[in-house]
């Protein structure tokens, strides 16, 4: 498919918050197929990433304004992604900055049999907890008596108590929270905000079945489900297999482009950077998945920078 086709359409958007990890990415990629002990020849990266910045990068493309809130030591790993975040075009000046705690990092190793392992150490975002969420309370972003009222990225690398928080807190009363949980280990931190009606929660089909405590064949099965559980708006994928969206409108479903995949790490952040892009332009739901869709395949297969 053409890679005009697949090109991303500006979006006249508001500023939006992304809360959560935003992390340097050190990332190993090979060619070959891997398994448990492969020594291989690759490439290693380091780039800017995390959950939000992720996000953050993609709904930049788009032409808005990522304003993260965050945890970044005062280290000098810290220094560099700040400056390189700031560069990027994101709104730096609400991130919380500590003095004891480092900047936290991520690490994968892919090959081209996909992502062989990964480990993200998010503590320093875990330890600062709620602090990192002070401009929404104190009047900078927002407070109790006038709430944020724009849309929201949440990720499940903040703690399981510090998202129930969330759930129940005024703050967030008249938000659009967009939901993701990180990954498959912290799909469970989402049950607190599974119900709320202004959520809109973001999974693979393996972190569906975690949430639902149950193993789905497909996403559509796996959105009718959860949709039943009580959430308002849930959006499954499942790779380069049929995705699904269930709302109050019943159960819509697509399928990706194909392309060739050179890369996997950042794709489900993509496709909800981009989902919300679409849905904040005012695109229909379907239309709306299938640009999440789009837009996910031209960045595994490598047609946009990391």
């Amino acid at each position: 498919m053409p890679s005009a086709a697949l090109a991303f359409k500006p979006t006249p958007m508001k500023d939006v918050l992304c809360i959560g990890s935003v992390l340097w990415d050190v990332i190993g990629r090979a060619s070959a197929v891997m398994r448990v002990g492969s020594d291989v020849p690759g490439r290693i990266t380091r780039i800017p990433g995390g959950v939000a910045m992720n996000i953050a990068m993609t709904l930049r493309r788009f032409g808005v304004r990522p304003v993260l809130l965050t945890a970044i030591g005062r280290d000098e790993e810290g220094d560099e992604l700040i400056t390189a975040a700031a560069r990027l075009g994101m709104e730096t000046g609400y991130v919380y900055r500590s003095e004891d705690l480092p900047t936290d990092v991520y690490m994968a190793i892919e090959g081209a049999n996909g992502l062989i392992a990964a480990i993200a150490d998010a503590h320093s975002l875990e330890a600062a907890d709620a602090k990192i969420l002070t401009p929404l309370r104190d009047g900078r972003l927002g407070s109790a008596a006038a709430p944020y009222a724009g849309q929201i990225a949440l990720d499940g690398n903040l703690t399981e108590e510090l998202l129930r928080d969330i759930a129940q807190s005024p703050l967030f009363a008249n938000a659009d929270l967009r939901v993701a949980p990180a990954s498959p280990g912290k799909a469970k931190r989402l049950m607190p905000l599974l119900d709320s009606a202004n959520a809109t929660i973001y999974v693979n089909l393996e972190e569906a079945g975690l949430l639902c405590n149950a193993m789905f064949e497909t996403a559509p099965e796996a959105a009718a489900a959860l949709l039943q559980r009580g959430a308002a708006s849930i959006l499954v994928t499942d790779g380069g297999r049929a995705a699904a969206h269930a709302g109050a409108s019943g159960v819509l479903t697509a399928t990706p482009p194909e392309v060739l995949v050179t890369r996997v790490t950042g794709a489900g952040d993509t496709f909800m950077a981009a989902h919300m892009a679409a849905e904040a332009r005012g695109d229909a739901p379907d239309v709306a998945l299938n640009a999440a869709l789009r837009a996910a395949a031209v960045y595994v297969s490598g047609d946009v920078p990391s």
